[in-house]
């Protein structure tokens, strides 16, 4: 479900902080720095959570936080919702950027980005419904408000960010890879861009040591018994939906690297994509 910026900024209107969700694995490509425009324009204070920071290696994650700190000078902090990591931190940040009592505290992001996980950590109970992808029953569908206790309240919004920059991401988090018209195409995409920063990671995923897209289709299609009955042939849109699927659920382990700094001391390993 997508709202146009006239609905984005009534929600902001609501609250006195807003906390943009975004998947540390790949910051940028799932961040709306029209949001963080709209957030200044309107003087909401704002704070970067990158979440599903169990999913990359601390380091790397740590040096996106400086980045996103130095270069952009965002408040930005690492989490896990679904590990429960920094999420206590997380609400101290909250508070300390507004002494409002009670507070109001807005969750916006893309979908599948975990901000229902979010919620539910924070409440301390299943506070708000989620999904594993995109349009599924129990996705979010409107606006809710939640009492979260110590005078907080959340407003959970439904995924009405659309993603800004990156095609693919657009294309796997916009809509159910279900009703795609042509997923061999998505994942496709997706193995190239997964295959370019990690080349091993449909090995780790599925144990195909293949960095190239029809293979790896063709070869997982085969391994799960999906077999056209006619000519024998794999059934590649089977596979395609189970690859995007798993890489939204973190299951295929892939990462991109900030860009390096003066300040931002992270290894040479992770400030470049791998090639094999």
């Amino acid at each position: 479900m997508l709202a146009n910026w006239r609905l984005v900024k009534e929600l902001l209107q609501m609250v006195d902080v807003a906390v943009e969700v975004v998947d540390s694995r790949d910051p940028i490509s799932t961040r709306s720095t029209k949001f963080e425009e709209l957030c200044k324009e309107l003087g909401v204070k704002y704070l970067l959570a990158l979440n599903k920071a169990d999913l990359i290696p601390r380091d790397v994650g740590e040096a996106w936080v400086r980045h996103l700190r130095e270069v952009d000078g965002v408040n930005a902090i690492l989490i896990s919702a679904r590990k429960r990591l920094g999420t206590l931190r997380l609400r101290k940040l909250v508070k300390a950027l507004s002494q409002k009592k009670p507070l109001t505290v807005g969750i916006f992001g893309v979908p599948k980005v975990g901000k229902s996980t979010l919620i539910n950590t924070w409440a301390g109970r299943h506070a708000a419904g989620t999904s594993p992808f995109p349009g599924t029953q129990g996705y979010t569908r409107k606006a809710q408000l939640f009492n979260v206790g110590s005078n907080i309240y959340l407003l959970d919004t439904p995924g009405i960010l659309p993603v800004e920059s990156d095609e693919i991401e657009t294309l796997i988090r916009m809509s159910p890879i279900d009703t795609s018209r042509n997923p061999v195409a998505v994942a496709t995409r997706l193995i190239r861009r997964v295959t370019a920063h990690n080349p091993r990671a449909f090995t780790e995923a599925y144990g195909i040591e293949s960095t190239d897209p029809d293979t790896i289709l063709r070869e997982l299609a085969v391994r799960r018994g999906w077999i056209y009955r006619s000519d024998k042939e794999p059934v590649l849109s089977e596979s395609a939906k189970l690859i995007v699927k798993d890489y939204l659920e973190g299951k295929i382990k892939f990462y991109v690297a900030p860009p390096k700094s003066r300040n931002n001391r992270i290894v040479e390993e992770y400030s470049k994509p791998r090639r094999p």
